[in-house]
């Protein structure tokens, strides 16, 4: 688990590459009010703790075939095998995210597809893998997804 940033610079640092992941080292040397050989320092640790995981393009969705987004809800019908569900599914390319949730079920899968079609091929694909009991909340729109954000 990456440490805590208590560092008010670091999570200056942070939220800077978090809004603009390709800002240059004199970008966030101005930001953090260091020098650039002191930032590069700084964000190389950043990597090597794993505050920073790593670098990536946000693609729009819809260029890439994939236009309908969903949510399935995932409780086990053998309790027995609850927590061998996440490797299970971890190579179908249409699962962005697997989340153990409290509740009702036991995971919540987020998911990407190309039509309503898709989406009901993956649900069954799903239960095939998990022997579990699925719900599924489609996606109408979504407003804003940020994902989280260093505190100041």
């Amino acid at each position: 688990m990456p440490p805590a940033l208590d560092d008010p610079i670091d999570r200056r640092l942070a939220a800077a590459l978090r809004q603009d992941g390709r800002a240059t080292l004199r970008t966030l040397a101005q930001i953090s009010g260091l020098s650039v050989s002191a930032v590069q320092a700084r964000v190389r640790r950043l990597e090597a703790d794993g505050v920073i995981k790593g670098y990536a393009a946000l693609v729009d969705p819809e260029s890439l075939g994939l236009p309908l987004a969903a949510l399935i809800a995932i409780t086990p019908r053998d309790p027995e095998h609850e927590y061998d569900i996440p490797e299970k599914l971890a190579e179908l390319p249409e699962v962005e995210a697997c989340h153990s949730v409290a509740g009702e079920d036991s995971f919540v899968l987020f998911v990407r597809v190309n039509g309503p079609t898709a989406l009901e091929e993956l649900i069954r694909e799903v239960r095939r893998r998990t022997n579990t009991s699925t719900r599924t909340t489609v996606v109408l729109q979504t407003f804003f997804d940020r994902g989280p954000q260093p505190r100041h």
